[in-house]
């Protein structure tokens, strides 16, 4: 007996996110070989794409390792960090707190400024962290923090930061293709992501890029697997590094060029439109999200779990009764939160509408009054 599924999720959770049906035919095509002349002019094109969507200046390397959104994480910080590095990373939820660790394996002198769960992080804090720093080598922190649904004013950070002279290093796992992201007005010199989320493709590609700053003050990387420079004679010079997964390839390829054809704004527009469908939705079911307005991410949604209300019953009730998937709280939020992802192709009026009603049932299972 297979144990392959036959119904479609209706994934709407942290992630991953529904892929694209253009995406799931371009992974239909032929196998090729990591280097054979498709593949290659395949690679020339993500890096192109890539480029463009990160919105990079010229002079950035912009590609994707193979691997999670983790592995985009750990060549970042591989080829900036060593031991002696002083980092400064903003920690406002889990993802954060990974950053932090990650950093640390990698020998950096590690300051954390941390920020309460659900709550932006205030640049006047920043500031003052940085002042009392002293010399900080590298300021980290994640846009978009998966684990509370809140969005940290990385423009602003990162401009405090590069005053300080410090080089700006951005997870944007759950914001890229989603939320407004400029690498380079912004003045970011490094950021990682996903290709599992706003990008519509399934996981298994962590699309980086290095700007110009970034790429002169890179370390000795201890790391064969994510060193920059050996993945660039990859992508660029053709030389032997892994075998890159072609299907893979060609799933990334054609996301971008979905979001390319829509435009950077019209999507940013589109989640932001959906994520305010779903709160004008959830108010008559009596339920809110966890972060302010002004400090909430479209594409993820912390969902406040109701007095008396069995999270965990509700999620369960949501997969085997209408085959949806929404996600449950971390950390300190674990049992407090559902975490509803609306990103790529999952962001759509339609599936709101389906959630809102599955939610509603949901709930009046437990007896509970409907926006009570």
């Amino acid at each position: 007996m297979s144990l392959l599924p036959d119904v479609d999720r209706i994934l709407l959770g942290p992630g991953p996110s529904l892929t694209a049906p253009r995406v799931m035919r371009a992974m239909a095509a032929p196998t090729v070989s990591h280097l054979d002349p498709l593949m290659l002019a395949l690679l020339d094109d993500v890096r192109a794409r890539l480029t463009r969507v990160f919105r990079a200046p010229e002079g950035s390397f912009a590609f994707a390792v193979s691997g999670t959104g983790t592995s985009g994480m750990e060549t970042t910080v591989a080829n900036l960090v060593e031991p002696g590095k002083r980092v400064l990373v903003i920690v406002s939820g889990y993802f954060g707190d990974r950053l932090a660790q990650m950093c640390q394996r990698y020998g950096a002198d590690v300051t954390r400024l941390d920020v309460e769960w659900g709550r932006a992080c205030d640049p006047a804090a920043l500031e003052a962290a940085l002042k009392a720093a002293g010399r900080v080598d590298i300021v980290a922190m994640v846009h978009a923090e998966t684990s509370t649904g809140v969005l940290n004013p990385v423009r602003e950070l990162a401009a405090i930061a590069r005053r300080h002279d410090a080089l700006v290093l951005v997870d944007a796992v759950t914001s890229f293709g989603g939320h407004p992201l400029e690498i380079g007005a912004w003045g970011i010199d490094a950021a990682y992501s996903c290709t599992q989320k706003c990008l519509g493709a399934p996981s298994g590609l962590a699309p980086v890029v290095f700007t110009p700053r970034a790429l002169e003050r890179r370390v000795t990387c201890r790391s064969f697997y994510f060193d920059v420079g050996l993945l660039e004679d990859y992508w660029v010079r053709r030389k032997y590094h892994h075998t890159m997964s072609s299907t893979l390839v060609f799933a990334l390829d054609e996301a971008l060029a979905i979001v390319e054809e829509e435009g950077l704004d019209a999507r940013w527009a589109r989640h932001e439109q959906n994520h305010r469908t779903l709160l004008e939705a959830l108010a008559p079911l009596g339920l809110t999200v966890l972060p302010p307005e002004g400090e909430r991410l479209w594409t993820l949604n912390a969902v406040k779990v109701p007095e008396g209300v069995d999270e965990a019953a509700v999620r369960k009730h949501l997969l085997e009764a209408f085959n949806i998937e929404i996600g449950a709280g971390l950390g300190p939020l674990a049992g407090r939160i559902w975490r509803i992802g609306l990103m790529g192709a999952s962001s759509s009026p339609r599936l709101v509408i389906m959630l809102t009603g599955a939610l509603e049932s949901a709930l009046t299972q437990q007896r509970r009054a409907v926006g009570a």
